[in-house]
């Protein structure tokens, strides 16, 4: 694989890194953290401003409202985006990152046309509502149902650790649509509007002090049978579309958000004396290479992705890989913070921004909730074992299948 740019992806980074630095320089200052409605504006407008300028949606197709290039045209904007500390996709996350492209390789057309293009203009905030208080990592043991009557389900039951729900439009929904079929079988992927009657929101406090997670409540809520995404009972092959983009894809402007932490970190040692220390420094060294590496396997990940859906004229879905992406990146993410821990001494216990711009307590604590996002590092080892490696089953797992 080449990894250098043509000539035409040389034209386009340049052509954004331009735009960048004057976007940047107009930019104003983030809101508070805690301020969820200033935080969805600040994050819609900056979305907007990369919809007017032709840079949201690089990869999505144009009738979707994207610009119909292709998946190193992506991989370019998120580099340069982060290197410049341009806005993350923040409160959008789940539209963009996973519900967009899931709707892209499973929506029937007119999804395509209703959800895509206010995505891509930071007109509609979507959510994900997959996990169940009693399931745990066990997403097939989801229990929330969806019976049928007429052009409606009737959806009853709860989720947890939903993202984004304080500010959502939309909900990718997962729900059992058989409570008499197998574990994996028997499920729904629907599109649930989140002001529908029956629907309660209550805001989950992490140990960061944020509620980007809640509780989400739904009593007899009726979603419209248009709203269901793949066939009926055929929800279960939709969400490993949707986890493939959450692991392979969604997390990968964070390395390179990592990679410039880590340089920012490293002249704070000096700042602080702590660089004498040659095993602190073989630390930033060893990170410096894990990330370097994980920038290298999400251009791996795309560009198998990108083949395959040549070869098969599907959409381009990343496959198994993204588990090994998910789970060195959600360990070494932690690593970075506790060396800015041990870095920075007793200022790490302040919940804050330390130091230059960083609050790296904040960041720290939330980073434990990545190796359990998007499924638990004991699951992204599972696949590995047993998609890339070949491995059995556990004998636990082919009793439950």
């Amino acid at each position: 694989m080449d990894l250098s740019d043509t000539p035409a992806e040389a034209g386009f980074r340049c052509g954004l890194r331009s735009w960048l630095a004057k976007a940047m320089a107009e930019l104003g200052p983030p809101p508070d953290p805690a301020d969820w409605p200033a935080r969805r504006a600040y994050d819609t407008a900056w979305q907007r401003q990369l919809y007017e300028a032709g840079y949201a949606g690089v990869h999505w197709p144009a009738e979707a409202g994207g610009r119909g290039a292709g998946p190193v045209e992506h991989l370019i904007l998120l580099e340069e985006t982060e290197r410049a500390g341009a806005p993350y996709v923040g409160a959008n996350f789940v539209g963009l990152l996973h519900a967009g492209p899931t709707i892209v390789a499973e929506g029937t057309p007119e999804q395509r046309r209703r959800y895509l293009p206010p995505i891509l203009r930071g007109e509609e905030i979507w959510c994900q509502g997959f996990s169940e208080p009693d399931a745990g990592s066990d997403l097939a043991a989801l229990r929330t149902r969806a019976v049928r009557d007429g052009d409606h389900y009737v959806v009853t039951g709860s989720k947890i650790w939903t993202s984004h729900a304080e500010v959502a439009d939309w909900c990718e929904l997962l729900v059992r649509t058989d409570p008499e079929a197998p574990r994996h079988q028997g499920i729904s992927w629907l599109i649930l509007p989140m002001d529908a009657s029956g629907v309660t929101v209550r805001p989950l406090r992490t140990l960061a002090g944020t509620t980007e997670f809640a509780e989400l409540f739904l009593d007899e809520v009726r979603v419209p049978v248009s709203n269901r995404v793949g066939a009926e009972n055929d929800g279960w092959r939709v969400t490993m579309v949707t986890l493939s983009f959450e692991r392979g894809t969604a997390f990968a402007a964070e390395v390179v958000a990592c990679r410039r932490t880590l340089g920012r970190l490293a002249r704070l040692a000096e700042t602080e004396g702590a660089w004498t220390d040659a095993v602190l420094r073989r630390r930033f060294g060893l990170l410096a290479g894990q990330f370097d590496a994980l920038w290298r396997l999400v251009q791996w990940n795309v560009s198998e992705a990108a083949a395959a859906a040549a070869r098969t004229g599907g959409d381009a879905v990343p496959g198994a890989g993204a588990s090994v992406f998910k789970l060195r990146f959600s360990e070494a993410r932690q690593e970075l913070y506790d060396l800015a821990a041990e870095v920075l001494g007793s200022g790490s216990l302040l919940l804050g921004a330390v130091g230059e711009e960083e609050d790296w307590t904040g960041q720290r604590l939330q980073g434990l909730s990545y190796t359990i996002a998007a499924g638990t590092s004991q699951i992204q080892r599972s696949i590995v074992a047993q998609r890339i490696l070949g491995l059995p089953k556990p004998r636990s797992a082919t009793r439950g299948s």
